[in-house]
């Protein structure tokens, strides 16, 4: 048994986990990270990066076939294309490999020692891991619990044999000739959506009474729309019970007989847990705010020197929140004054389109007692919409009415992710809408429907 001790341990190298090693090591702290697996953690290793990889070439593939059977627009003529799924799954491989690399090259520029396996806390300062080495001890100042979530599994639906999560979605020989995917949140209908491009019979099956429930109708319209043009079935209000003898999903669907659906495979896609079991949470005395840890406005837990970080602190589980808490920690193990006080959260859906929310929804603004102001614009009147075939979608902006100082911004439509760093910069700085419709937007671009929006809220759009 071998002992070390250290002024910072994390355990668990995701977003939240390496960003907050790094800024750490700048700072010249002794600090150690503690991984079961690759750098990364879920996002770049089996969920974010990979799955906008097979998103990537499902779009390129989908384009290609609608030119082999004449519906370029664009007066592309093609014939016989084929995809050969696993050079797509090595290219996404190799795009992982590149990234986990580059994570652990960053690591090791800013002094941070790496221990390769499984942490288990026996008191509040001190971890044991086991590796392929032997038990490792280590004893720190200060802890960062940054051990992520998993895919919920449904207990009609066990993992295994044909149900698959997304995981094992995104690392397919080749593409199923039917999927069943149970969840129509942002989850489900990315993979969903990219191997219906690929040629798979897909059928979504939502508990609610639309596709995107977390979204309003505004939003997820038109990616209703687009999945009915690529042939996906919805089955919304319907609630999967299991799989028959006979390899058919069973699903039940309000209103109406029970539904018997072919489905090669099965894909469970009904939302993320905190990874809260494994590594020794019995040993500490942390609150609990349901099944996450329970956390204040420094990330510090219910014990002194224990801190936690991402998907096991809540909603919303995303890597780019992990990644701003981790900075924050590691400088305020570094005496440096912080505290979260981030006015909103980007939130994307890599469907298509692609949907955008920062800040509040139009009804989430209504609903905390506020008179607003609400502009919208379409992208059938964007000229650069127009040349790139993507005039599906809007622009929409929410603020005060009283002051006109901006609360949200949505926008659905092709390629709009890209627009997310400008919509929360907007709301970061308290922007007003005469600040966005002040400022030359260039032309042409989708950008441009921002300001446009905005014109529109003060009452005077340009081009509509």
């Amino acid at each position: 048994m071998r002992e070390i001790s250290c002024k910072l341990l994390i355990i668990g190298a995701g977003p939240g986990g390496y960003v907050c090693a790094i800024r750490a090591g700048q700072f010249g702290i002794d600090t150690v990270v503690v991984e079961v697996a690759r750098p990364g953690g879920t996002c770049l290793n089996v969920g974010c990066i990979p799955s906008k990889a097979l998103i990537h070439a499902a779009d390129a593939f989908a384009r290609i076939k609608a030119a082999e059977a004449g519906e370029s627009p664009l007066g592309i003529e093609l014939s016989e294309p084929r995809l050969d799924l696993q050079k797509t799954i090595a290219w996404k491989d190799q795009i992982v490999g590149r990234l986990t690399n580059g994570v652990s090259g960053l690591l090791k520029k800013a002094n941070v020692k790496i221990v390769h396996g499984r942490a288990r806390f026996r008191d509040g300062k001190t971890v044991e891991v086991d590796t392929e080495t032997g038990l490792q001890v280590i004893r720190s100042e200060n802890v960062v619990i940054a051990t992520g979530s998993a895919p919920v599994e449904v207990d009609a639906l066990p993992f295994g044999h044909s149900v698959i999560s997304s995981t094992e979605a995104l690392s397919l020989g080749k593409a199923p000739e039917s999927l069943a995917v149970i969840g129509a949140g942002y989850i489900g209908l990315e993979i969903g959506t990219a191997y219906a491009k690929l040629g798979t019979n897909v059928t979504v099956v939502e508990a609610e009474q639309r596709l995107l429930p977390n979204y309003d109708a505004e939003l997820s319209g038109p990616v209703a729309r687009r999945l009915d043009a690529l042939g996906v079935a919805s089955l919304t209000r319907a609630r999967a019970k299991g799989m028959a003898p006979s390899g058919q999903l069973l699903v039940d669907v309000a209103g109406s007989k029970e539904v018997r659906l072919n489905a090669e495979k099965v894909l469970v896609a009904v939302g993320r847990r905190p990874v809260t079991d494994g590594w020794g949470r019995e040993e500490l005395v942390l609150d609990m705010d349901g099944p996450f840890i329970r956390i204040d406005e420094k990330c510090r837990t219910s014990m002194r020197g224990i801190y936690a970080i991402g998907d096991v602190t809540g909603e919303p589980m995303l890597a780019h929140r992990a990644m701003a808490q981790g900075e924050m920690v590691a400088e305020i193990v570094a005496d440096r004054p912080r505290a979260w006080d981030k006015r909103c959260i980007p939130a994307i859906c890599f469907t298509d389109p692609e949907i955008v929310t920062v800040g509040l929804l139009p009804e989430e603004a209504k609903t905390s007692g506020r008179d607003v102001r609400i502009g919208h614009f379409p992208f059938t009147a964007n000229a650069r919409a127009m040349t790139t075939e993507a005039e599906e979608g809007f622009m929409r902006v929410v603020a005060r009415a009283d002051n006109h100082v901006v609360l949200g911004i949505q926008a659905v439509g092709n390629g709009v992710s890209e627009l997310a760093a400008a919509f929360t910069l907007a709301v970061e700085m308290g922007a007003r809408l005469e600040d966005v419709a002040g400022t030359i937007h260039a032309h042409p671009t989708q950008g441009e429907a921002f300001q446009e929006a905005a014109l529109n809220a003060l009452g005077h759009p340009l081009h509509i």
